[in-house]
């Protein structure tokens, strides 16, 4: 994912001007996770890897074994830092980000970053972004995306090597992703991250057009091309979420990918919203997600991300359809594995 950081300057004057504009943006988070709220003391001076994710984004998500292990491998050396910039406006709420924390067993500090100051200072522009700063409080590396893991893991192991914590090169942090974590089939990956909300959205394919943030009426086509998403039911199309009003609505997307992702949630203060998953107008079976049963069948609890397809080889063009039992189902984008 990528967004453009917002406008505006900087923060307040520097408070802390032995730390670096990066590294005091980090000491001046309103809120910690895991974590007592760190000093400039306790950054100066040591190896920081800072991380910054939203918890939904699936392209962190199969970062996320390699920054744990990670942490867990160097953590008497290296200060791992999560940095929660959110993308979607049920990212901002704390609670949300802790129970993401617990779920994925996230051992290092995580800082609230709802007003983009630290992303600002970084100068960043993705999720997920990493970020290496040496002990005189430079960054020294980055890495954007997934990928370049054994090239980052040997930066970590350089700095702290520079900075007299003797690290073996050969020394190897174990990673394992499993579920949503895991690699993507990138081989088989045709579809691309699709928004289904009036800013980003691309290939709607349910009558002329969006009429956003009004209710109205929507029916698919009878055949979608590949990449084409269309609804049917009572739903509003906002700019970022698109809501459904009642019961029996449908969701359907013709893709081309192992894995198919969803985030999803109830509207704020709903119930949970129960809904089945359909592959090529049949129940998945083997290749339903960890968010379905092989029937089809799952229920939407809280925002966040859900797996619902993960195709067994050989992948092909495959046409998915979610309905939703319930009324205030909110969708907001898809990703693919």
């Amino acid at each position: 994912m990528t967004l453009a950081a917002p406008a505006g300057s900087f923060g307040a004057p520097d408070t802390n001007p032995r730390l670096s504009r990066e590294l005091d943006a980090i000491v001046r988070a309103p809120e910690w996770i895991n974590s007592s709220r760190l000093t400039a003391d306790d950054l100066r001076g040591k190896i920081v890897l800072a991380n910054f994710w939203t918890y939904t984004c699936i392209n962190w998500l199969r970062t996320l074994p390699y920054v744990r292990a990670w942490a867990r491998t160097y953590q008497r050396d290296l200060l791992v830092i999560g940095v929660h910039t959110p993308e979607f406006g049920f990212e901002h709420d704390v609670a949300n980000v802790r129970r993401a924390v617990a779920a994925r067993d996230i051992p290092y500090p995580v800082v609230i970053d709802n007003d983009y100051a630290i992303w600002r200072a970084f100068k960043n522009q993705y999720w997920p972004a990493t970020y290496l700063v040496d002990a005189r409080g430079r960054v020294r590396e980055h890495f954007f995306g997934e990928g370049d893991y054994e090239r980052s893991e040997a930066a970590i192991q350089r700095l702290l090597n520079d900075a007299g914590s003797p690290v073996a090169r050969e020394r190897r942090a174990v990673v394992e992703g499993r579920g949503v974590e895991a690699p993507a089939d990138w081989a088989n990956v045709k579809s691309p991250e699709t928004y289904v909300g009036y800013e980003r959205a691309e290939r709607f394919a349910s009558g002329a057009g969006f009429d956003p943030d009004r209710r109205r009426s929507f029916k698919a086509p009878g055949r979608l091309g590949l990449n084409q998403w269309a609804l049917t039911g009572e739903w509003s199309i906002g700019r970022q979420v698109t809501a459904l009003h009642t019961p029996g609505g449908r969701l359907a997307y013709r893709f081309h990918a192992r894995d198919l992702h969803l985030v999803m949630g109830p509207a704020r203060g709903g119930a949970a919203i129960r809904y089945r998953v359909a592959l090529d107008g049949r129940a998945p079976g083997a290749a339903h997600g960890i968010d379905v049963d092989e029937g089809g069948g799952g229920t939407i609890e809280e925002p966040r991300l859900y797996q619902l397809i993960r195709q067994q080889t050989p992948v092909a063009d495959r046409t998915f359809e979610i309905e939703f039992l319930d009324a205030g189902a909110e969708v907001l984008a898809f990703t693919f594995g």
